[in-house]
């Protein structure tokens, strides 16, 4: 269990993933995503989540170039949006991304949904890239138990990481299962449920029990699970405090009484029924 925010999971290659991370979906391009990168690498963050989807690669490739860290220090994600899959497409997205960057290689590349007739080609490229040296490790996102079976049948290289929307209204125990088993890192997306959170009377009791906030919890639970968690926010006193779990651990009891309040309720979409 990590202990600080620069302890890191090791991925099934051997590869080291820090525990927690900073999300910039919907981070504007430019000033907005440049300091919210900027705060979270001051802070400590030393992984940041991108996708070609979300339009601001060249605000988090600005903000590393500032940072001062050096590149290795640093686990950067991107990822292959679905009108780029395919093995060729696949190949020029990933090019595309890592000019926009200004990188020399990924830390992480995910296929960001399971497009189907689609995504065991995109598998390939990845593992070509993965191949060559471009990219550290390579992953999915959004892939539910039957995809990933599908695509470790038809493909060398059994991905590293699965992204998937996970937070105590949508446990995915199931997948988490599975996930473990194979030796694929499980990593959670919206783990806030964009914020709605704070209404739930289970969650705000134990956040006053640890004088911590709802948020907090729930990040603490997701790495008592064993999830890979990037929480996003462009407030630099917010990506302190989602990183500030460190300093106490929720028991058995309360563990399990965030999971009870599963609802296998998404805020985003069914990777079954995506309308792709």
């Amino acid at each position: 269990m990590p202990n600080s925010l620069k302890d890191s999971t090791v991925l099934h290659n051997g590869v080291k993933m820090p525990w927690l991370g900073l999300g910039v979906y919907k981070a504007q391009e430019g000033s907005e995503v440049i300091n919210a990168v900027k705060a979270a690498i001051k802070h400590g963050y030393r992984s940041i989540d991108t996708a070609a989807f979300y339009h601001n690669e060249e605000g988090v490739g600005e903000a590393i170039r500032e940072s001062g860290i050096p590149r290795e220090e640093l686990f950067i994600t991107t990822k292959v949006w679905n009108t780029d899959q395919g093995y060729e497409q696949t190949l020029k997205a990933f090019e595309t991304s890592i000019q926009k960057l200004g990188l020399d290689y990924l830390d992480l590349y995910l296929i960001h949904w399971p497009v189907p007739g689609k995504y065991v080609e995109t598998w390939k490229a990845l593992e070509q890239l993965y191949k060559e040296g471009k990219v550290r490790a390579i992953g999915v996102s959004n892939f539910q138990i039957h995809h990933l079976k599908d695509l470790m049948s038809q493909g060398e290289i059994k991905p590293m990481v699965n992204q998937v929307e996970y937070h105590p209204s949508l446990t995915q125990k199931e997948l988490l299962t599975f996930c473990k088993n194979e030796g694929i890192q499980l990593e959670a997306w919206a783990p806030l449920k964009r914020g709605r959170f704070q209404e739930y009377p289970t969650i705000l009791e134990i956040a006053q029990k640890y004088g911590k906030s709802p948020a907090q919890i729930i990040i603490r639970w997701d790495l008592q699970n064993e999830v890979v968690t990037i929480p996003k926010s462009v407030k630099e006193h917010r990506i302190i405090e989602n990183a500030d779990v460190f300093d106490f651990e929720l028991t058995a009891e309360e563990m399990k009484t965030i999971d009870s309040l599963n609802k296998n309720e998404r805020t985003g979409q069914d990777p079954d029924n995506f309308s792709f």
